[in-house]
């Protein structure tokens, strides 16, 4: 499967997209930012360079799923309301090109690719330039960041399932496995 993480912002937003091999190791196919206040002052301008960099990404590279980091609380409301419309752009892309998106918290991010929920972002950069086998520096944790959201959801995608606790559950959620 591939999975493209994503990591919005209206300045820049990050993103990643890694393959799950058979044995269940990843690896990248591409990741990067894009750098929309580079190019545009305008909010609107800034949102539609996003939408357009992140289809071009969803196109070359055709992922199963796309996974972001889900809004966390800000102090400045201003910076919540841009970042809010860079999520909502990233979601309308996916969903533009019918692939399901999912939103994972930082903290979870963090504990799937760390083991610690509360790590540094140089700790998560650190881990995931290991995980993926990646040597060259990356200018920006926005595209490290938004590879750990895919690697999160990956690693979550590869847990099997909880056991059933009860038979009765079990026969539910398995029909295809029982004789008659």
């Amino acid at each position: 499967m591939i999975f493209m993480g994503i990591d919005p912002g209206s300045v820049i937003c990050g993103y990643g997209v890694i393959e799950k091999s058979g044995n269940n190791s990843f690896h990248v196919l591409e990741y990067g930012v894009v750098e929309a206040k580079k190019h545009f002052d305008s909010m609107p301008q800034r949102l539609g360079m996003i939408y357009e960099e992140l289809i071009a990404v969803i196109e070359r590279t055709l992922p199963d799923e796309i996974s972001l980091e889900a809004t966390f609380y800000a102090k400045n409301a201003q910076s919540l309301i841009k970042l809010s419309h860079a999520r909502g752009v990233a979601m309308l892309a996916g969903n533009q090109r019918s692939i399901p998106v999912i939103e994972y918290s930082a903290k979870e991010v963090k504990r799937a690719v760390t083991g610690n929920g509360n790590a540094s972002k140089e700790q998560v950069g650190f881990m995931v330039k290991s995980l993926l086998k990646i040597e060259e520096e990356s200018a920006y944790y926005d595209a490290t960041d938004a590879l750990a959201v895919a690697l999160c959801h990956g690693m979550k995608r590869s847990t099997p399932k909880q056991s059933a606790k009860s038979w009765m559950q079990f026969i539910h959620e398995n029909p295809n496995r029982i004789k008659r």
